[in-house]
Parts: structure tokens; C-alpha cells; sequence
């Protein structure tokens, strides 16, 4: 068998999405404003990137680290890099200098693409600026053949949110991410006629989880600015490209359906509407129930060291049971575990667990992270569950937010979803603080959803309605926003930081 045959024999990123710019080769792939590329010229531009690399050092197993805002340039070098058999690794532009710096060095990247001066790029050997050094370097470089890659080959590397400290980079193959792909595939039942538009950032894996199907199929991907969120230019991006299938933070929804731009549009194309990240309201399901009539409302649900989405909750169930994050994806095989790793049995409280293809290979440089995370055999994704009666999956909270107050386990999702059914809240976040007679007790920031500030008074009370005594916030806390990560999560270390002097006066 030669060497070009055993190739196509493998299912790895570079060869899937090959195949679809040969059989659609001038198909739109990405759209970004007014910037187009064809699923042909993104291959070729991808494989002049790649000699650009290579003639910079760049090789396989290699680490190029892409700091970029949302823009075809990212696709570009993305496909450089698995063209290469190099290692993709994402960086969040929203960092500050030294966090960069700490991905940088920590991922040990030779390459970098930006589109603007890093100050922490001193680890890096070569650095290339999107713009027309960029262009002119693509242009005037040969293409280059595809380098052999192994499933089990590392595709990229993504680091975790940081959401309790120091981020670590989750090690993602060809197997994992192609895993990942063929069933998002399956379970949305895209084909190459859709349309996707994503509100993520690209370098997060919710970004890249979206994309990977579509430029594998030979769809088209329409990219949205990492700016602002501007519901009424989304709207225009949707009705102008025809968008199919699209996915926003619940937040971006609620602006969506609450703008009149609505008006102007044919909702009848869209057929999937997507939420994740962060706990979406019942107010804001069912307005986009009731503004996108015929679209199926599909909650997403999962993480980086998964290659992306686990569990999906669609259909009728959106609504039927709407709270859940539903069932696990073609591929996954879900538990939800004690200490032991023994089941907990139906309607108990315990931790996922994971074992599949899309499972990473292990942390960078993190041995002790890695054998943590894969105690017993399975992936410890560190969020804590219940599956009720029909296998549905419901989030409780993550195991490391969990608030123990007076012997009594208090989880902080419970108390913000109680929180989210106040007219006059608009977003919750609760944690723990200290408490000289409870050990610890519960405080909640709360996002006024008007110009009025909801009264702690009222609101403690109105959880007091809904929850056992020891369950409701001690204090409340009203802040203009929450601090979020580029993928929408709430950053609780953030409120302890920031609000920290201000506790023991709050819980006195």
C-alpha cells in the first residue's frame, strides 16, 4: 500500500477537510464581512501558510500559537498547522500581557500568528502579524505537500478557562477532535447545504467545535466580529446568508429575541437554535421558542478536555424538560459517580465521568493533573450531576464551587436558577464566603435586569420561598456585570478577588 493510500485511509482533520474542498471546491467556506474564501482557496492558502512555517523552522509536533481575533485568517492558519502535523494552540487575545506570556512559554510555541504586537512573545522564535506581511508571505509561497498524520497525533492545544487558577493546556488529537466532529454531525443532522453562525470566539473550543463540521462537510461558516455583541448586525448577518443553524450565549439570546431588527427577518430558515456556557432563564428560552418558532432550540453542553459537547437536550425535550442539558452525544459514555467511582443511582448527586474517543490525551506538562483527572479510568470532569428517571442529565453545580454551610451541601446553580426566575435579576452568581458560626454561607451578585436595583430584602425572601432555609443567600450583592471568560462562564475567583474585603461586613 503506498504512503499517499494508507493516508486516506486515516481519519485525521487535514484529510476530511481536503476531501471537502475537492468535491466543493468553489463553495463559500468562510465568510467574515466583506472577506470570502472558497473551500479550495482555503486549502491552498492553508498549504502556503505551511511553507511559510516550515521555512521558519516549523515542523511536526511542533507548537504555533494563534493569538487572533475572530477572522479567516484563524481557518487559515489552523489548516497550516494540521497541514504541517504541527500543533494548533489558541490563545485568548483578551489575556493580559504576562497570562500570554504563561501560555507562550508554558506551551513551549516556536510559532506565532497575531494580529496585533504581542509585548510576551520573547519565548517565540518566529512571529508572523496578520495583515500584508501576512498576505504577501501567503501569496509568494509555494504550496506544500501534506505531512503524515496519525490519529492519535496532537491537533491542538487548548488551555482551559482558569476559572480556579492557573489555565492548563488540554492536549487534543486528530482522533479526538474528528470523534468530536462525526457526531456533532449526527446529532445536529448537518448537512453541506447549512449555514452555521457562531457567537464564540474562535480559540475556544466551543468556537472550534462549531467549525470543525461545516468545513468538513463543505458547508459555510459565517464568522462573527469579536466585538461588542451588536444583536440587530447579527440579525442582519442571519437574514442575509440564509444562516440554518447558529449558537449564542443565553445572554446574546435574550438581546436577540427582545430586538425589533426580529421583525425584518424570515425566521422560517433558521432550523437549529443553540445555546451553552452559562445557565439560560426560562424567560429566555421561551422567547426565542416564541421568536423562532420553527427552529429546534438545542442546549449544548460540555468541555475543552472533551474536544467540546457532550450532551446535547433538543426537540420537544427543549421544552419538556427544560432545565436539563439532556442526553450524551453519539460517542460519549457518561456516568455520574461518588468518590469511588461507583454509580450513584437515579436522582442521586454526584460527578460526571467520561470515556470515549473525544476524551483529551492528558495535560501538558502536568503529569499530576493528568492521573488525577483519569482516576479510576475515567475523565473527572469536575461538574457535579444528577440523571433523573429517563436518563436525562441535571446539573448541579461544579464540584470545586460546592458551599458546605452548617454541615449542609449548598449548590450555588440551584440558588442562582431561583435567583434567574426574579423578574428584576437579570444575572446570579453565588459563592461562598466565610462565616464564624456556619464555616461558610452563601452570598449572590446579582445583574439588575432594569434600572431599578432588586432589593436584597426581596430577593432573599423570594428565595427563602423556593429553598430550605440554609440554602439562601446570606447577602446580596448587586454589580453592573459579572466577570466572564471568552466562553461565557462566569469567573467566581474573580467576585472572591475582587469583593474579598467586602465579606466579612456581609455576612456579620
Amino acid at each position: 500500500m503506498t504512503p499517499a493510500l494508507e493516508q486516506s485511509r486515516r481519519l485525521v482533520l487535514p484529510e476530511l477537510t481536503g476531501r471537502a474542498a475537492r468535491s466543493r471546491p468553489d463553495h463559500h467556506a468562510v465568510i467574515f464581512g466583506d472577506d470570502v474564501r472558497t473551500h479550495a482557496e482555503l486549502q491552498d492558502r492553508g498549504a502556503r501558510l505551511a511553507s511559510v512555517l516550515a521555512s521558519s523552522g516549523v515542523g511536526a509536533g511542533d507548537r504555533v500559537a494563534l493569538l487572533l481575533h475572530n477572522r479567516i485568517e484563524f481557518v487559515e492558519a489552523l489548516i497550516a498547522c494540521h497541514h504541517l502535523a504541527a500543533v494548533a494552540v489558541p490563545v485568548n487575545f483578551r489575556l493580559a500581557a504576562d497570562e500570554v506570556g504563561y501560555v507562550l512559554s508554558d506551551s513551549g510555541a516556536v510559532a506565532l500568528i497575531c494580529d496585533a504586537p504581542v509585548p510576551a512573545a520573547d519565548p517565540v522564535r518566529f512571529v508572523l502579524e496578520v495583515g500584508s506581511a501576512y498576505d504577501d508571505a501567503v501569496a509568494s509561497a509555494p504550496r506544500r505537500e501534506r505531512a503524515a498524520v496519525d490519529e492519535d497525533d496532537p491537533a491542538l492545544m487548548c488551555y482551559t478557562s482558569g476559572t480556579t487558577g492557573r489555565p492548563k493546556g488540554a492536549i487534543l488529537t486528530h482522533r479526538n477532535l474528528v470523534a468530536s466532529t462525526l457526531s456533532w454531525i449526527h446529532e445536529m443532522r448537518a448537512d453541506q447545504d447549512d449555514v452555521w453562525l457562531s457567537g464564540q470566539p474562535l480559540f475556544h473550543i466551543g468556537g472550534i467545535n462549531g467549525l470543525l463540521p461545516f468545513l468538513v462537510l463543505g458547508a459555510t461558516v459565517i464568522i462573527t466580529p469579536t466585538t461588542t455583541f451588536d444583536p440587530e448586525a447579527t440579525l442582519a448577518l442571519i437574514e442575509a446568508h440564509g444562516v440554518t443553524m447558529c449558537i449564542f450565549v443565553p445572554t446574546q439570546w435574550a438581546a436577540i429575541c427582545a430586538s425589533d431588527a426580529v421583525a425584518q427577518i424570515d425566521p422560517r430558515r433558521l432550523r437549529v437554535a443553540m445555546w451553552g456556557a452559562s445557565p439560560a432563564p426560562r424567560r429566555t428560552l421561551e422567547a426565542m421558542d416564541a421568536t423562532f418558532p420553527r427552529a429546534a432550540i438545542v442546549s449544548a453542553y460540555g468541555q475543552t478536555e472533551m474536544s467540546g459537547a457532550t450532551t446535547l437536550l433538543k426537540g420537544p425535550d427543549s421544552t419538556r424538560k427544560m432545565g436539563s442539558v439532556g442526553k450524551p452525544m453519539l460517542g460519549v459514555e457518561l456516568r455520574v459517580v461518588d468518590d469511588e467511582v461507583r454509580d450513584v443511582g437515579t436522582g442521586a448527586v454526584g460527578e460526571i465521568v467520561y470515556r470515549g474517543p473525544n476524551v483529551m490525551a492528558g495535560y501538558h506538562r502536568q503529569p499530576d493533573a493528568t492521573r488525577e483527572a483519569f482516576a479510576g479510568d475515567w475523565f473527572h470532569s469536575g461538574d457535579l450531576a444528577r440523571v433523573d428517571g429517563e436518563g436525562y442529565l441535571w446539573l448541579v453545580d461544579r464540584k470545586k464551587d460546592l458551599i458546605v454551610s452548617g454541615g449542609e451541601n449548598v449548590y450555588p446553580a440551584e440558588v442562582e436558577r431561583v435567583l434567574l426566575d426574579h423578574p428584576a435579576v437579570a444575572e446570579a452568581a453565588v459563592i461562598g464566603v466565610p462565616h464564624p458560626r456556619w464555616v461558610e454561607t452563601p452570598v449572590a451578585f446579582v445583574v439588575p435586569s432594569g434600572a431599578a436595583e432588586p432589593g436584597e430584602a426581596e430577593l432573599i425572601a423570594h428565595c427563602r420561598r423556593y429553598l430550605a432555609g440554609y440554602k439562601k443567600p446570606s447577602a446580596i450583592v448587586t454589580v453592573p456585570e459579572l466577570p466572564r471568560n471568552a466562553g461565557g462562564k462566569i469567573l467566581k475567583r474573580r467576585l472572591r478577588e475582587t469583593y474579598g474585603d467586602r465579606f466579612p461586613a456581609i455576612v456579620e
